[in-house]
Parts: C-alpha cells; sequence; structure tokens
C-alpha cells in the first residue's frame, strides 16, 4: 500500500498557479476603510483597525468579501453563527479543502492578523479562476465570527460553535461587554448574517483547514526566515489568583506587622516568571486590581491573572503544582528562592485559585504540515529549509478549533517586531505574498493528495 508520506513526497503533477501579490495587497488596504482605527504615520496606510465582530464595518467588509468570492465561481452559504463559506466546486464531489481565518480585529488593531489569512484565501481561488485551473476537489475561504472576543467576550467563538465545542444558543446569547442588552443573535440579525444553515460541522463538512497568518511574535524575523510551518499550538491555563491581606495606615504599621497583599502578589508574579523560565515555557500576568486604592493604605486584597503557557501539556501540570506550593509559602511569608531575598517578613496573607481556562495542546496533522513545507519548497527552491522552520504558535486561532474536526495546519509570516494587537502591527507586502503563494501551493497540493491516496 501506498503510504501518504509516500504520495507528498512525489512533485506535484499540478500546475504552477501564481498568486497576484499587487492585488492581494490592494484588497488589504481597501477593506480596511471598513472600521478603519488609530493613525500611527503619515503615509495612507498607516491606520490601524478597529472592525469589531459584527458591527456595521463588519457588514461592509462582509458584504464585499460575498461579493468578491462570487466572481470567482464560488457559491456562498452563511451559518447560524455568521460564518462565511465561500466554496468554489471541483472535477469531483467531495468535502472541501478550506483556507480559513477572520476579519474582525481589536478595537486597536492593525490591518493583517486574520485579514490576511481570509484575503489571502480570497487571492487563492483569484489565481485558480483567472488561470482556468480546475482542482479536483472542491475549494473554499471561510470567514470566522468572531475570532478576537473583543466585543462578545470569548476568542475563537463561532469556530467553537461549529465544532460542537460549544452550543449555538449559549452563545447567541453572549452580550456585548459594553451594553447588555444587545447580543451576538440580536447582531447577527440586525446586521443579516444570521445564516439559516446549522452553525455545525456535519452541516457545513471540510475536508481540511489551512490557516495563513502573521506570527504575532518575532522568532521569524529574528531568524531572517519567512515561512513558519506550525505544527500546532501550546497548551495554556488561566488562572484568577486572590491574595488576601490587611488594610493598614503605610505611616503608623511597621514591616514586621503588616499583612501586604500588594507585596504578596509581586512577588508571586516574579516567582511565576522565574517557574516558568526552568520550564522553558511562559507565564504572564495581564490584570490586576487591588483595594481599597489609596495612596497611603496598605493593600488588603489583590487578585491578579495568572497566564501559563507551554508546547507540552506535562509542563502546565508541572509548574501549576509548583507555583500553587510556592504561592502558599510566599503567602506565609517563608523564603521562596530568590524572590524574598532582602524583604522584611510580615504577618502573612492568604491566597485562593481559580481556574479560568483549560487548553490542551493542539497538535495539526502531519500530512498538512508536511503539503505546507512542501508548498515552501516550491516557492523558495532549494533556499526553502533555511528560509522555512516548524514552530508552534503561542495564540490560539479558529484552527485549534477546526483540528478537533478536521485534519488542520497553519502557515506563519513574519510581522514587523512580533508586535500585534496594535494600529502599528505591519507585515511586509513580500511576506504576505509568501504567505498566500504557499497557502495556495500547500491546499493544491493537499487536493492532489486526496485524488491520489490509496
Amino acid at each position: 500500500m501506498t503510504t501518504s508520506a509516500q504520495i507528498l513526497s512525489r512533485a506535484s503533477p499540478v500546475a504552477t498557479v501564481v498568486i497576484d501579490r499587487q492585488r492581494l495587497m490592494n484588497d488589504i488596504h481597501l477593506t480596511a476603510q471598513w472600521g478603519g482605527g488609530q493613525r500611527w504615520g503619515d503615509a495612507p496606510t498607516e491606520i490601524g483597525m478597529a472592525r469589531l465582530a459584527l458591527s456595521d464595518a463588519d457588514k461592509m467588509v462582509r458584504d464585499w468579501f460575498i461579493k468578491e468570492v462570487k466572481k470567482y465561481g464560488c457559491k456562498v452559504q452563511v451559518d447560524a453563527m455568521g460564518n462565511i463559506f465561500a466554496i468554489r466546486p471541483g472535477r469531483r464531489e467531495g468535502y472541501p479543502t478550506f483556507m480559513g481565518s477572520h476579519l474582525d480585529t481589536q478595537p486597536a488593531g492593525g490591518r493583517y492578523d486574520g485579514i490576511l489569512g481570509v484575503l489571502g484565501g480570497v487571492a487563492a481561488l483569484r489565481a485558480l479562476h483567472e488561470s482556468g485551473t480546475e482542482t479536483e476537489y472542491p475549494v473554499g475561504v471561510v470567514d470566522w465570527t468572531n475570532e478576537e472576543g473583543a466585543r462578545f467576550p470569548q476568542c475563537m467563538m463561532a469556530s467553537a460553535v461549529w465544532a460542537g465545542i460549544t452550543d449555538v444558543n449559549s452563545t447567541h446569547r453572549i452580550a456585548d461587554i459594553e451594553d447588555a442588552n444587545v447580543t451576538v443573535r440580536s447582531e447577527l440579525e440586525r446586521i443579516g448574517y444570521l445564516g439559516a444553515i446549522p452553525a455545525h460541522y456535519t452541516a457545513t463538512p471540510m475536508a481540511a483547514h489551512f490557516e495563513l497568518h502573521i506570527e504575532q511574535g518575532p522568532i521569524l524575523e529574528a531568524s531572517n526566515q519567512c515561512i513558519g510551518v506550525v505544527q500546532g499550538v501550546q497548551a495554556s491555563k488561566w488562572f484568577t489568583i486572590t491574595v488576601g491581606g490587611r488594610d493598614s495606615h503605610t505611616g503608623a504599621t511597621n514591616f514586621e506587622n503588616r499583612s501586604d497583599a500588594l507585596l504578596t502578589s509581586a512577588q508571586m508574579i516574579l516567582r511565576s516568571h522565574q517557574v516558568a523560565t526552568e520550564f522553558k515555557s511562559l507565564a504572564s500576568t495581564g490584570l490586576l486590581s487591588l483595594e481599597p486604592g489609596s495612596t497611603n493604605t496598605v493593600p488588603g486584597v489583590v487578585t491578579f491573572s495568572l497566564d501559563l503557557r507551554s508546547s507540552e501539556n506535562e509542563n502546565i501540570n508541572k509548574m501549576e503544582e509548583l507555583l500553587r506550593r510556592d504561592f502558599e509559602s510566599i503567602a506565609r511569608g517563608e523564603n521562596v528562592g530568590t524572590v524574598t531575598a532582602g524583604c522584611t517578613r510580615g504577618r502573612g496573607c492568604t491566597v485562593s485559585w481559580k481556574v479560568d481556562s483549560d487548553a490542551k495542546v493542539a497538535n495539526f496533522d502531519k500530512d498538512c504540515i508536511e503539503c505546507i513545507e512542501k508548498g515552501s519548497e516550491s516557492l523558495f527552491g532549494e533556499q526553502a529549509g533555511s528560509l522555512t522552520r516548524r514552530m508552534y504558535s503561542g495564540a490560539g486561532h479558529d484552527s485549534v478549533h477546526t483540528s478537533t474536526m478536521v485534519p488542520t495546519a497553519m502557515i506563519f509570516v513574519p510581522c514587523r517586531e512580533g508586535i500585534t494587537h496594535n494600529p502599528t502591527e505591519y507585515c511586509s507586502p513580500t511576506d504576505c505574498g509568501n504567505g498566500a503563494q504557499v497557502l495556495l501551493n500547500a491546499v493544491l497540493r493537499y487536493d492532489h493528495y486526496r485524488s491520489t491516496k490509496v
């Protein structure tokens, strides 16, 4: 029996189809008119994005997307979560191979996060159509609703419903963070994107899902590499930590008699960084609140977030175990490593943990990964080995959810200084074009693989 590795290693008989790179960039900047954000430079394109999910601007770019893909022979389906599926038929009947990402942005976002993945897919459909290329099976592009979770607080919302991870009815009830009377369902209805098709993988099945995305990190740029072949997405576990101390006067209470919740929290946060470093993983705190909030009062209660990430599930478990132990010791005022060195021991505090989310490592499909690597070889030739690297994603993406149902993989391209979720987010025209070309190459190779595997 011929193995998938043998099939994928063969030179693909599919003719080379070339992306129109200039038109891709034109689309990126054209669609930025809907939801323009903060200006960060003098050039016409140096304006960020603020296109929140299911807003008027989101409706406008959705309308453009549907009109555009219909030019390339696609039929369009919209499901009950507003996910838009554009499907171009092939020679044979079968599930489509999809390219997908999202068109919504952060409130102070850039022009490339998610957008490049959708518009790179549009560029691929355009290239197939204008070259007269007929794929063996259908291919398509999907725009996933509310990947960012900025307006309706659930990241990767609609792909989770599609994958059967969350329920459509409860998701429809999620409210706008600024107006409890506005829900996902009410906004889908208002902008005309509450589709009649069930939001479920059985209603819009896929053969595979390929996602092009900016890296959102500095690794590719720092290593002078062009393509990241994403093997999967890191595990992450989020916690809310509450440290209880005692409010007291900053002038009248000496160090020995303080129960300083903020100092204790700071030591815990530092310890989380040290432990994550030991495991070659990540620990971050992005939220912190304290009470009572007075210059001359020692804080009595502090709550902070703790975000643990690693490419190995076991590392998350080990870090959590160590940090639970060490946080208890720190709360009691005991010496832990170097975090309490030089500090006066006070009266101690209490500490409690709440688990907010727990996502295991998402490992992508080996055949899809190999298609991307072969697609990079088709573009870069002998230089592909030095310009391409396998890597894990530190951020979550819709591909995390599709990978639970269908073969999935992602392509990363560099973004300047790794900056993202920021108006200055930037991906060069060369890197955008490279990513879109590798995306198309990978999809064509996967289409060929499907037609020849036995």
